[in-house]
């Protein structure tokens, strides 16, 4: 599993004076140290690894479990979805019949129940590789297990601890896990993982222009609508149960190149495959604004990389929802207001 080196402390006390003037429903109140020490007394970026945000009080940036990410349902039949309010990250991404599936990211807070957990996809490996997370998940073709596996992707699927029915919801949208029980049985040493995103701080952002509203389409078969209400952004389409919606306080869009998987699903339907490599346009909508660039990944491990013709470009640090959006069928439309 891919790990974040140690850091120098005087190159951690510099992170974290960016990443603690950022945005989100955190807050820095001066108590946070600017590095946490370790095992042998080595030290490590006291700020979140997949918001960015400063760690406070006596929580611990580098927890005894890897990154959890939960696979999730992402219809109507899904309804009421548990566990998203909790979660520090969300990739929304196509799936078979133009509908999408959620990739919940689950490290600074782990909820005791999450779901309806449904199957991997090989799209998955780019997405949790970069920070060798460990995948939640009720399974998958037998083609794409065998690919998760030669990725050297974790998972625990349905039979593992802490994976129950739900008697009061029909199948297969009646699966949930207990991710406290997960991450007891995916237990490892101490260490913070990479950064998921290039986290900044609110001064680091251009200026952009309005979008008060986002409409991300998946190739006509699932529009994700948000709008920006003064403090973040709201999905105004969710499956999430009351009060356990996600926090989302920017929107990232990557426009990806989506090929075939190479089998159908159940239904006689093809399977796609997202590529989360090469390059491609990155909107980012934060503060009710839209910062349009380039993104560039190099291989299915690599880290995201973002930009604008003025150079590097970052993620205010906050909760992210990251839109995967087909380049050639999909479209992404915004409004002032």
């Amino acid at each position: 599993m891919r790990r974040t080196p140690l850091i120098p402390a005087v190159l951690v006390a510099a992170s974290l004076v960016l990443a603690g003037c950022g945005g989100g429903s955190d807050s820095s109140d001066g108590s946070s140290p600017a590095a946490q020490r370790v095992a042998g007394g080595d030290e490590v970026a006291a700020t979140w690894p997949l918001t960015g945000l400063p760690v406070s009080g006596s929580d611990e940036v580098a927890q005894e479990h890897p990154v959890l990410v939960a696979k999730m349902d992402n219809t109507y039949a899904s309804s009421p979805q548990i566990g998203l309010g909790s979660a520090d990250l969300v990739v929304e991404e196509l799936v078979e019949g133009g509908l999408t599936r959620l990739a919940a990211f689950y490290y600074s807070d782990i909820p005791d129940r999450v779901g309806p957990v449904r199957s991997m996809r090989a799209s998955d490996i780019g997405i949790v590789g970069p920070i060798g997370a460990t995948m939640v998940t009720s399974g998958a073709a037998n083609v794409t297990i065998n690919r998760i596996k030669g990725a050297g992707i974790q998972f625990f699927a349905e039979g593992s601890k802490g994976f129950a029915r739900d008697s009061s919801r029909s199948a297969p949208y009646n699966l949930f896990a207990d991710l406290r029980s997960v991450a007891a049985e995916a237990k490892t040493d101490a260490t913070r993982p990479d950064d998921y995103l290039p986290w900044g701080s609110e001064s680091d952002f251009p200026q952009g222009q309005p979008a008060k509203s986002i409409a991300a389409v998946f190739g006509g078969g699932h529009t994700t609508n948000w709008t920006y209400n003064g403090k973040g952004y709201v999905n105004q389409n969710t499956y999430a149960a009351p009060g356990d919606t996600f926090p989302a306080d920017t929107v990232l869009v990557l426009r990806v190149q989506v090929g075939d998987a190479g089998y159908l699903d159940p239904a006689g339907n093809p399977v796609p495959e997202t590529k989360l490599t090469g390059k491609g346009e990155a909107m980012i909508f934060h503060g009710g604004r839209l910062v349009r660039g380039t993104w560039e990944k190099s291989d299915l491990t690599a880290p995201l990389k973002l930009s604008t013709k003025a150079g590097a470009l970052t993620v205010p640090a906050g909760h992210t929802w990251i839109e995967l959006v087909p380049a050639a069928n999909g479209n992404v439309t915004f409004a002032k207001k």
